[in-house]
């Protein structure tokens, strides 16, 4: 049987391997991830990155128009057919249940919100940083996002 007592658990026992270095001294892993492990900034050229980063860009703007007029026709035509149904007498809406579950629904995401603010801010952080490593690709990015909105 494993006892913790008997297992030693020191912190130097553990190795730190730094992907630089070993790309350099193992010349497979060149070749399957590129020259470089690092921002997108030492693979590419400015236009390269530009370009990338607009046409992504444009892409998720594109689909993000499509996706964003479909949810709010669908949203839109349920709430007008939920109204004609009730002015019509087929169905009875207990709008004071509806506030009371609404209000609920929103202290629940208050506490929710609260109890993950510490990841979110990680997330903004990581965000950040990645925006500033790439930031020809993520303004090429941000263009091409507001021209595929208008498309």
């Amino acid at each position: 049987p494993f006892s913790f007592e008997d297992h030693d658990s020191d912190d130097d026992s553990y190795e730190v391997l730094d992907l630089t270095e070993y790309a350099r001294r193992h010349h497979w892993w060149n070749r399957v991830f590129g020259r470089s492990s690092g921002p997108v900034v030492e693979k590419y050229s400015v236009a390269t990155q530009i370009v990338m980063g607009g046409v992504t860009g444009w892409c998720a703007g594109f689909l993000f128009q499509k996706v964003g007029k479909l949810a709010a026709t669908a949203v839109g035509g349920g709430f007008l057919l939920l109204q004609i149904a009730s002015h019509s007498g087929y169905v009875q809406v207990d709008w004071k249940r509806v506030e009371k579950d609404v209000n609920k629904a929103k202290k629940q995401l208050k506490k929710r919100a609260n109890k993950a603010a510490p990841e979110i801010n990680t997330l903004i952080e990581e965000s950040t940083e990645f925006i500033k490593q790439n930031i020809v690709v993520s303004s090429g990015f941000v263009g091409g996002f507001l021209l595929g909105l208008a498309s």
